[in-house]
């Protein structure tokens, strides 16, 4: 397992698991030209996604400025009022960096009009006020989801999403929430690739830095939430996901079985938000099932 260190600084930057290493100038190309060919086929030129401050986010709005251009990029901020001031302050530098538009919509008058605030009920009613932090979190982030597709009619574009490869494995997103979007340029990387892929293109440091954090609750982080480190955390998944490497094998290769039992759980358990909602098949051609074609068909025009 390397350190990749910055070149200014004794302490490294991130932690990269050797196997999980990728040549950044190819997957630069390869998801300039995903971001280029997914607005294209949907006859879009502009993008629009939530920048929370965070490593995913600021990795994206990098790709899609690099892609088609800063100018075609909305980046909106929507902080919570217990959210962290520095990321605020860190979403508003990758800004400043890109030259992109932005705005700032806060949040909290939505999620506090339903469940409450100050003893005094929301639309949820009274047992709103005891909400726990996991019923306010995927609130918040399903919030941010519905602000994001209204500014996309505005800005007249799709929504860009910025969930890695690892959180959707475990089922560490919110269905409808952060895990919803028009398509996803950094949904095969793990969580190690990201921050790779954020050092070559230039992400701010500060931001590769810190500690993963949905920053849904004060103090909340990804790491400490879910028990894992990320690095070991990725190199289970890579052997078990992209290897179909067995219980034994991992074992073998040093991991603990009950972490591979617990992780093979959650990847298990999570399948539902990664496949869209069934349909019970009745006529001779289902959509989603029988009926597939791309997003537009090959040669078609926008009205």
């Amino acid at each position: 397992m390397s350190d990749e260190r910055s070149g200014d600084s004794a302490s490294p930057l991130f932690v990269l698991p050797d196997e999980l290493a990728i040549d950044t100038d190819v997957a630069r190309r390869v998801i300039a030209e995903f971001i280029r060919g997914q607005l294209r086929q949907a006859g879009f030129e502009r993008a629009v996604l939530g920048l929370s401050g965070g490593i995913d986010s600021a990795l994206v709005a990098y790709l899609v400025a690099e892609a088609v251009g800063a100018d075609r990029l909305l980046c909106v901020l929507m902080p919570y009022r217990t959210s962290s001031p520095a990321s605020r302050a860190d979403a508003e530098e990758v800004v400043r960096r890109l030259g992109c538009a932005s705005e700032l919509v806060d949040i909290s008058p939505m999620v506090d009009g339903y469940f409450g605030r100050d003893d005094l009920p929301g639309a949820a009613g009274p047992e709103g006020l005891d909400a726990s932090a996991l019923r306010r979190g995927n609130l918040m982030a399903r919030m941010r989801m519905a602000v994001l597709y209204d500014r996309s009619v505005t800005w007249r574009g799709l929504v860009v999403g910025t969930g890695n490869k690892t959180e959707s494995l475990i089922g560490y997103t919110t269905l409808f929430g952060d895990s919803a979007c028009a398509f996803n340029p950094v949904g095969d990387l793990y969580k190690s690739q990201v921050r790779q892929l954020s050092a070559a293109i230039g992400v701010p440091e500060a931001i590769i830095r810190k500690a993963p954090s949905a920053d849904l609750w004060p103090g909340q982080t990804d790491e400490s939430e879910a028990g894992f480190s990320y690095p070991e955390l990725d190199r289970l998944l890579f052997w078990r996901i992209d290897k179909r490497r067995s219980v034994e094998e991992l074992v073998a290769l040093g991991f603990e079985r009950a972490t591979i039992e617990r992780v093979d759980r959650m990847v298990a358990g999570a399948e539902f938000k990664r496949q869209v909602p069934p349909i019970a098949k009745l006529g001779p051609r289902t959509a989603g099932v029988d009926y597939l074609y791309p997003r537009r068909r090959p040669g078609s025009t926008r009205p």
